[in-house]
């Protein structure tokens, strides 16, 4: 007889653990072993956290092992149990590792390879060949594209569209988090009846009423944004280094439909547009994708979404300061030119519907769409098309944590009929949908890739701008990880082109993320290592990073609301000379939906105890030392720079951490 010692490590998250009887078969080269019962005769062999030990016999040695298959047996239904990893020790000392990381919840055999990544092309055993294809196969019925709506991006089809529950158990959130989410969802909700808040559809009296609601729920830049909210520095700051860094270009020359003139924006004299363009000192940021989109009717009143457009001048000081605003796109005469040296509240109001168009931009197409959608597109490709052996799936399989749930929730809590921002945004309701629609249009590959981004925006030197500055070393140090990962398992181009799961994941991507449209750039198949190496690198970027750079400041910039309205109540001024204090009040949105906004972006800057930072890899997908020390080098860069960040942070007066290493989260999971 022959022994093997094989060692199962039960998962550490709350209620991981089983007291059902679980069975193991050991499969290898030369034959395969019986199958074996595990449960010990307390029936605790497998507690949270903890390796339970056995030994498996075989009449013969089964040469290298390539497989093993794990069974659980119901003695107490609905008794899920998550293995980590399997290890098998031969009697020659040799040591298989079989990664798992996946809750057991039924009765059925699941097969699992061993550790060794390999793509199909490398696959020489029949055996394994048939386990991989059995498991896509199993994939492809649970993982099935549905559609939220005409037009947008496709998603995760689930048996219930309301009961998160209904999503496979691997990809829920852990019982701490849920209840984490929960609490904090409930405890906002609960404060905003207590106080009465929630149901009190009038309008503001002061703004320092305003700053009676959550006064404990702050933070220190949601405070720095309550003081200096009305100062057209900080509103210029914002366009390079706050929520949404995304829409400011170099202005080269004026849009026809903007008509602004020298003796407007430089009335001394000393400068012209001409001479600042040249110089590389005028911006704009045009909110075009808006025009057309129906605003909401909240609470039986309408409301008023515009699509202004901004110039701004960066002044000798380095400042970046509006000189500029129109807020329709067509210019006429009852949509006046807005400038700084208009009445105080004329030049509010302007500003006002300026960021109330940027919180529709910013949440549901920068936020939601370039982010959480195409990280759902790319979870649900890979889980379809690539087998957990394979490196692709290795590499990419932490990014996706928590992401289908997320969404779920997304889809139930936020956009659907009933959802906050369907109810209480002004780009809600009939208008939703139709400008996610077209902003999907307007994506494309190089738009999702910082450094080309950045380039076709004109955005390259300008000083100040830490979200460029961070975001492109951040993508060099992952793009670096990448490469050596795939060039590790891919010796030539040759190898991509004839990988038949890799392509047909980016195939699901190009078809169902994109619907197929050549315009986009999205490539259809890899021809080249290189052509890999960027497209895996802007999926991660995007799963991580860019998520990180449009989520983690909304409270701090979005939860003073007269910073950054979700919605208007009175249309935008036609003449100048008219507002008062009280038009900017009665502009403002209610009380209620005020509430309802900053209660939702509590929730969503909330980070969870179970926070995975970037780089850090709790679950041990590769087992070769090959790629574990390129892990490690990934993560002594990605320190490196973490210290350089907060070095040049503690001399700022407003610190720009959202892309610090250590702050972003390895996936979309809030």
């Amino acid at each position: 007889m022959v022994q093997y010692i094989v060692t199962v490590y039960t998962g550490r998250r709350l209620l991981a653990n089983t007291v059902n009887s679980a069975y193991i078969k050991l499969v290898g080269t030369e034959g395969e072993s019986h199958r074996k019962l595990l449960n010990n005769e307390d029936f605790a062999s497998f507690r949270v956290g903890w390796p339970s030990t056995f030994v498996v016999t075989s009449h013969k040695p089964l040469g290298k092992l390539v497989l093993i298959e794990l069974e659980k047996r119901h003695l107490i239904f609905g008794d899920p149990w998550l293995v980590d990893k399997v290890e098998v020790q031969s009697t020659e000392g040799e040591t298989y590792k079989f990664p798992i990381y996946s809750w057991l919840s039924d009765s059925f055999v699941h097969r699992f390879r061993e550790g060794t990544a390999l793509r199909d092309c490398d696959d020489k055993h029949e055996l394994g060949r048939y386990s991989r294809r059995q498991e896509l196969w199993d994939s492809n019925d649970t993982y099935v594209w549905g559609e939220f709506a005409p037009g947008l991006p496709r998603s995760m089809q689930t048996q219930n569209p309301i009961n998160p529950f209904s999503l496979p158990r691997d990809d829920q959130f852990s019982v701490t988090k849920g209840a984490e989410f929960l609490f904090t969802a409930v405890s906002g909700l609960a404060e905003l009846k207590l106080t009465g808040l929630q149901d009190l559809k009038e309008n503001w009296k002061s703004i320092d009423d305003i700053k009676k609601v959550f006064p404990r729920r702050q933070t220190e830049m949601s405070e720095y944004t309550q003081d200096h909210w009305e100062e057209d520095e900080f509103f210029g700051y914002q366009y390079l280094n706050g929520v949404n860094p995304m829409m400011i270009t170099l202005c080269t020359a004026l849009p026809d439909n903007f008509p602004v003139t020298n003796c407007m924006v430089f009335p001394d004299g000393k400068t012209t547009l001409e001479n600042e363009m040249k110089n590389g000192n005028i911006f704009l940021v045009n909110y075009k994708n808006l025009d057309g989109i129906p605003a909401n009717v909240i609470n039986g009143k309408q409301q008023y979404l515009m699509a202004p457009l901004v110039l701004f001048h960066k002044t000798p000081e380095n400042k970046l300061m509006p000189v500029a605003i129109q807020l329709k796109q067509h210019p006429a005469e009852d949509n006046p030119i807005f400038l700084p040296t208009d009445d105080k509240y004329d030049w509010m109001l302007a500003k006002l519907f300026v960021r109330s168009a940027d919180f529709s931009e910013h949440q549901l197409n920068y936020h939601f769409l370039r982010t959480h959608l195409m990280a759902e597109v790319f979870t649900m490709a890979m889980l379809r098309n690539l087998p957990m052996v394979h490196p692709l799936f290795k590499l990419l399989s932490p990014h996706t944590r928590y992401t289908l749930q997320i969404n779920f929730l997304a889809r139930v809590r936020l956009i659907s009929p009933q959802g906050v921002f369907t109810l209480f945004s002004a780009s809600g309701g009939k208008g939703l949908v139709p400008f996610v629609v077209k902003s999907l249009s307007s994506i494309t590959y190089d738009s999702l890739c910082i450094k080309k981004d950045i380039a076709y925006r004109g955005m390259q030197k300008v000083t100040d701008f830490y979200y460029r500055d961070d975001g492109c070393e951040l993508w060099d140090i992952l793009e670096r990880f990448v490469n050596g990962l795939l060039t590790l398992y891919y010796k030539s181009d040759a190898e991509v082109v004839e990988d038949s799961e890799v392509q047909n994941w980016i195939q699901d991507i190009y078809e169902n993320g994109f619907h197929s449209q050549e315009s986009t750039g999205i490539p259809q198949r890899f021809t080249t290592v290189a052509e890999l190496v960027r497209f895996v690198t802007m999926a991660i970027f995007t799963c991580s990073c860019q998520h990180a750079a449009v989520n983690s400041g909304q409270f701090d910039y979005d939860g003073w609301m007269p910073n950054t309205p979700l919605t208007l109540q009175l249309p935008p001024p036609t003449t100048k000379g008219e507002a008062n204090e009280d038009t900017v009040l009665k502009t403002l949105p209610d009380v209620s939906v005020t509430a309802q906004g900053m209660a939702t972006v509590w929730l969503l800057s909330k980070q969870s105890s179970d926070f995975v930072p970037l780089g850090q890899y709790p679950e041990e997908h590769f087992t070769e030392e090959k790629p574990r020390e390129m892990i490690k080098k990934f993560q002594s860069e990605l320190h490196a720079l973490s210290v350089k960040i907060n070095d040049r942070n503690e001399k700022l007066e407003i610190p720009y951490t959202y892309l610090d290493p250590a702050k972003v989260e390895n996936s979309v999971s809030i």
